[in-house]
């Protein structure tokens, strides 16, 4: 099944800043043309030096997390490439924010979904009273969660007429639950071979969207979206909407999917691809990780990186990284300087400190 995932104005500046687009097809592309898939497969396709990226039982990364466990990763791996004599290609910052839409696409910033738990849900929620999951329409409308929550939102007087005459309640769901099902209807055979697209874009109608819809005249103020939503994923958000349905006063106004998308992206895409950090904590790390003797010390040739007007993100650093990071490493161990080990929270407030936040 071919995942695709489309970010315009995403990974590497925020969504007032200048587009950059990020497209999944092309991440896909250059996790073979880089050669990671040498080494690393992701669900079955690729090498098995390292780990399936796919398949990893501790996923729910953030794009911080995930340039994290990179950075930490990259000794080894140019030792690696280096003994198989790998050459290591380029990442610029716009190849960076497209392997990070490809990792979206193949939920690397989901929690592992359950296909066993999904039929279950399937049943339990009274699902399968309805639909059957070898229906093809079900299998497109599961190919991703906006389009599984759009068809959902769409059809909410419907379902509720239908469980009024069953005498069922609402059935809320979880994120997990939500998970499993997709996974679970994917796994099916019109799902197998639907192609499982995301698509967010840089969401400049989403604000027209969220008036002309009615949004705006309950979520403001105490009830306003985009903080809520702030580290969801896709998944949470699906959850979200179809949970808060039957608590609307009235019935919701429908939506077609790109409407759907582009309020989504309007709401959330910055701030989950733009992780949050503190400035101030991100100058403790550039001081205790020693930054400080390379990147404030012009004799060493490497670029200031306060106060430069660059925009960074966790796409930039992994950037910085690939074209820098073997460079890097060598004046260290000169320097008898040891490789800085990073959290995922050290590089959003690195992030938040670089940009000249406070």
């Amino acid at each position: 099944m071919r995942a695709l995932l489309v970010i315009s104005s995403l990974s590497v500046v925020s969504l007032q800043a200048a587009t950059v687009a990020a497209d999944s097809e092309r991440g896909e592309k250059l996790f073979e043309t880089l050669s990671c898939v040498q080494c690393h497969s992701i669900n079955g396709k690729g090498g098995s030096v390292g780990p399936d990226l796919g398949r990893r039982i501790d996923r729910d990364f953030t794009p911080a997390s995930l340039a994290a466990t990179m950075w930490n990763h990259a000794p080894t791996m140019w030792a690696s490439m280096r003994s198989l004599k790998i050459p290591t290609g380029d990442l610029n910052e716009q190849a960076a924010a497209d392997l990070f839409a490809y990792f979206y696409s193949v939920r690397f910033f989901e929690k592992p979904g359950d296909a066993g738990r999904g039929k279950r849900v399937f049943a339990e929620k009274h699902c399968a009273e309805c639909h059957d999951a070898k229906d093809p329409k079900v299998a497109e409308a599961a190919s991703q969660p906006l389009s599984l929550v759009n068809a959902m939102w769409n059809h909410a007087s419907t379902m509720r007429e239908e469980f009024a005459k069953k005498h069922l309640g609402w059935s809320d769901l979880s994120s997990q639950d939500l998970g499993d099902l997709l996974v679970y209807l994917r796994s099916q055979p019109p799902g197998r071979n639907a192609p499982a697209r995301l698509e967010i874009t840089s969401g400049v109608d989403g604000q027209a969207l969220f008036q002309s819809k009615g949004c705006a005249a309950c979520h403001a103020g105490n009830n306003e979206l985009a903080p809520r939503l702030k580290g969801q994923t896709l998944t949470d958000i699906a959850v979200d909407m179809w949970n808060h349905e039957p608590k609307m006063p009235k019935l919701p106004a429908p939506l077609e999917l790109n409407e759907m998308r582009e309020l989504v992206s309007y709401l959330w895409a910055e701030d989950f691809f733009v992780d949050a950090g503190k400035a101030s904590a991100g100058e403790r790390v550039f001081l205790s990780k020693r930054c400080t003797a390379c990147h404030d010390n012009s004799a060493s040739g490497a670029p200031k990186l306060t106060g430069s007007g660059r925009t960074f993100s966790a796409a930039v650093m992994v950037s910085a990284l690939w074209h820098h990071g073997p460079q890097m490493l060598d004046q260290m161990k000169a320097k008898n300087i040891a490789w800085p080990r990073l959290t995922g929270a050290d590089v959003a407030n690195l992030v938040a400190y670089l940009n000249g936040g406070k």
